[in-house]
């Protein structure tokens, strides 16, 4: 019964964004910023979206900046739990209380949070709401790692503080709707003013649990903020992909051998419709396959004289832009090159150099291998060589 008294209290989010950001120094506010193609503002806001727990989003942003958040924040990114946008005051705390000002009459929680921390969870947010109806009011936070030491006006150290009981208060922080209202209206008469909507409550001798959360909940403030969301972005958002290739050559008089774009002297060459570069072309395949974009045959048919005796590492070349076009870059690459004859190992590290070039990775990245079919299958009569290559495509990566 407790469970579903808690799912119909209705949970409204007042977001944080006024700020200047004097500390960034980018002559742009820290919150509308570009970390991975969106605003700051948007990857925060994106995690309340899909809160399942929360009911409606307010947020609170500068006077000059309320037409730029509804049509470029909320309407192109279609954020449609944000029901308001709210003119902010000059301290973060007369920010929350035009908020809270903003709530609708059937709101039961309230739950604040920085607009500048992008890395909060959807599920840290229900799992705050699920546990407010009891605890009345919970803030997130983490333990203190380093020392903390006090220092004086001359910048000398006056006292060693015990971080056995020191956390370091992050958003969200969410409270029964009366609880952070009341807390803000004493203030408000008052005069004080505090750093967080925690220490409001406090003041009012209200309990606040401090809840466990992330260190990669990180606040934007500096440029080395922004560098850590940034790397924090790319870890989260890579995908990867695998793709798998094969390819094999019929090994002809009167044709060049050509693997991994090396001309290996030989009395046989491998036969098609271009280069026959074997390796490459299952690389090729490997690629395509991991973008489920078909196979070369499709992409560079035998009946097209576009291709005719063209180098394979200009097809590799294609290939490598159409994974470009689709957001993946190639992360590395396996190879078996299965042949008898001629022996490969000399021209190997030819080879990698060649594809590591093309595909703009490292040569570490590369691995190629040959192996024999100890006189067996057709490989064994050399009467052809066949390849297997293995590709990881990564999504959001820069090569080199």
């Amino acid at each position: 019964m407790m469970d579903k008294e808690k799912r119909l209290l209705k949970a409204t989010a007042v977001i944080l964004a006024a700020g200047v950001g004097k500390r960034m120094g980018m002559g742009v506010s820290k919150q509308y910023l570009t970390m991975g193609k969106k605003p700051i503002l948007v990857h925060t806001l994106e995690k309340f979206e899909k809160a399942s727990l929360i009911s409606d989003v307010i947020i609170v942003v500068s006077e000059e900046d309320v037409s730029y958040v509804k049509e470029e924040i909320c309407g192109k990114h279609k954020l449609a739990k944000v029901t308001k946008v709210a003119i902010g005051g000059k301290e973060r705390q007369d920010s929350v209380r035009k908020g809270l000002q903003c709530l609708d009459g059937d709101t039961d929680i309230v739950m604040t949070h920085d607009g500048v921390r992008p890395f909060i969870s959807p599920e840290y947010i229900d799992l705050l709401i699920r546990n407010v109806s009891e605890k009345g009011a919970i803030t997130l936070g983490v333990p203190v790692k380093d020392t903390i030491k006090s220092i004086g006006y001359d910048g000398c150290i006056t006292n060693t503080l015990d971080r056995s009981s020191l956390w370091l208060t992050q958003t969200p922080q969410v409270f029964l709707r009366h609880i952070i209202c009341d807390a803000h209206e004493h203030a408000h008469q008052e005069g004080i003013y505090e750093t967080d909507d925690a220490a409001l409550v406090e003041r009012m001798g209200v309990p606040v649990v401090m809840m466990q959360g992330s260190s990669q909940n990180i606040k934007i403030t500096t440029p080395e903020d922004l560098d850590m969301g940034t790397y924090i972005l790319k870890q989260r958002s890579n995908k990867m992909k695998i793709g798998i290739g094969y390819d094999s050559h019929r090994l002809v008089k009167g044709r060049a051998l050509i693997i991994g774009g090396v001309e290996i002297p030989n009395d046989l060459g491998l036969l098609g419709h271009s280069d026959a570069d074997v390796l490459l072309h299952a690389i090729c395949d490997a690629i395509l396959g991991a973008l489920g974009d078909g196979d070369i045959g499709r992409h560079f048919p035998d009946t097209d004289m576009t291709y005719k005796d063209i180098s394979s590492l200009k097809l590799l070349q294609m290939v490598k832009e159409r994974a470009a076009v689709q957001g993946f870059s190639v992360g590395n690459v396996d190879a078996t090159v299965i042949v008898d004859k001629p022996k490969l190992r000399s021209y190997i590290t030819k080879m990698i150099l060649n594809i590591s070039q093309i595909l703009e990775i490292d040569p570490s990245m590369v691995n190629i291998k040959a192996t024999t079919n100890e006189g067996m299958g057709f490989v064994g009569r050399n009467e052809g060589i066949a390849v297997f290559s293995v590709v990881s495509l990564e999504e959001g990566m820069k090569c080199k």
